[in-house]
């Protein structure tokens, strides 16, 4: 592709898919070893929720980093806090010490967040048009790609050299991403901002209120939240998976399976999507996932249908971002980027919370999906209702 040709994208593309492959690599350690311990649902629930809380709660404080502070400096600190936080995830040996797993897994995630929206705002600076939308699918397949490596290579490892090797290794990729940034050339004219702290937060806030249109594109990039499936995979793989292949291996190829199809999703599908037909494209993803619900208690039937869903989700996540980005003014960038990333965890974490309490309550997972996929039915309706009066006009 044309846009890989761009120093700055092929760079960092390279970098992402380091350190990408190292956060993934070492999620399938993370679930088993929870399992193993013997944690509730609920438990699970939570440790998942770690992941998504830091884009939530500091997203505020996130987005006046991210347009204040120069990209390559503040990428060689997050990713210092990750090498860090991933060493200490060695020191946790049974479930007593899940309180300070959440605590690093938090932390860590603090990092990893700011750097996705730190990323996701310095790319519209830099390209614009169809390179941008390029570059955005390019993003979503480098993150599929090592969403499917890193669950599958990470789900064999975990089985045959535990978690702490896991976890080393993931240390050491992360080292190597953060060699590589070292080289990277990034020429970027700052914006220079007078305000105070405070009042950038402030102003972003505003900006963001004065303009509905944004809003509404932040809650429709939102809504692919409901394609978490983290703890709802752990707890298949509890209930009906484990009979035909251990946890971590039956957790890393189902997944691994899904984000195969989401690296194929854009290849195929972004000559097709546009604003005009969008909706068409969310009630897709709401039948797959429904369809899914019937059959999800087969392992093999669970494999196809991840590849149906996985098609979908990834194109979905890039063509919204790509319309939100092009809507916002370059001096905000960082803090809307960070408001959207906020909005799009608070969706995840409340599916995540939902998946959790509602299996400790007693619903099937099947009706726990089913619920999951109608969602994108009803924002399939909402889409229509934002074209008519934002777009068609």
């Amino acid at each position: 592709m044309d846009v890989l040709k761009h120093p700055v994208v092929a760079q960092l593309t390279l970098i992402q898919f380091i350190s990408y492959f190292g956060t993934w690599f070492s999620q399938v350690a993370i679930a088993s070893m929870m399992i193993e311990y013997g944690a509730s649902p609920l438990a699970i629930a939570y440790i998942f929720m770690m992941i998504m809380l830091p884009a939530i709660v500091l997203a505020p404080i996130s987005g006046w980093i991210i347009d204040r502070i120069s990209f390559k400096k503040l990428m060689g600190i997050l990713l210092l806090v990750e090498i860090s936080m991933t060493l200490l995830f060695t020191t946790v040996n049974s479930l007593n010490g899940i309180n300070l797993l959440m605590l690093f897994i938090f932390i860590r995630s603090t990092a990893s967040s700011i750097l996705f929206s730190a990323e996701m705002a310095l790319f519209p600076k830099i390209l614009q048009g169809e390179m941008l939308k390029k570059t955005n699918e390019i993003h979503s397949i480098v993150w599929s790609v090592c969403f499917a490596l890193g669950m599958a290579i990470g789900g064999i490892v975990t089985y045959y050299f535990g978690y702490d090797t896991t976890f080393l290794i993931d240390v050491t990729l992360y080292c190597i991403a953060f060699m590589l940034l070292l080289r990277l050339q990034l020429i970027l004219e700052p914006i220079k901002h007078t305000e105070s702290a405070v009042n950038m937060m402030k102003s972003g806030f505003i900006y963001l209120k004065n303009h509905k249109k944004l809003i509404h594109l932040i809650l429709l990039h939102a809504t692919l939240g409901l394609t978490s499936f983290d703890t709802l995979l752990t707890l298949l793989a509890d209930l009906h998976y484990k009979y035909v292949l251990a946890v971590p291996l039956a957790i890393g190829w189902i997944n691994a399976t899904r984000a195969l199809a989401m690296t194929i999703g854009p290849l195929l599908l972004s000559k097709y999507i546009n604003d005009k037909n969008l909706h068409y494209f969310f009630a897709l993803q709401g039948i797959a996932i429904i369809g899914w619900s019937f059959i999800q208690h087969s392992y093999a039937m669970s494999i196809v249908a991840m590849l149906g869903m996985g098609l979908l989700t990834t194109s979905l996540w890039s063509y919204t971002y790509y319309m939100l980005q092009q809507e916002i003014e370059m001096k905000f960038l960082g803090r809307v980027i960070a408001y959207n990333d906020m909005i799009f965890m608070i969706f995840n974490t409340i599916v995540t919370l939902f998946v959790g309490y509602t299996a400790k309550m007693g619903l099937p997972l099947q009706t726990i999906t089913f619920i999951m996929g109608l969602g994108f039915i009803f924002t399939a309706f909402y889409y229509q209702w934002f074209k008519k009066y934002y777009l068609d006009k």
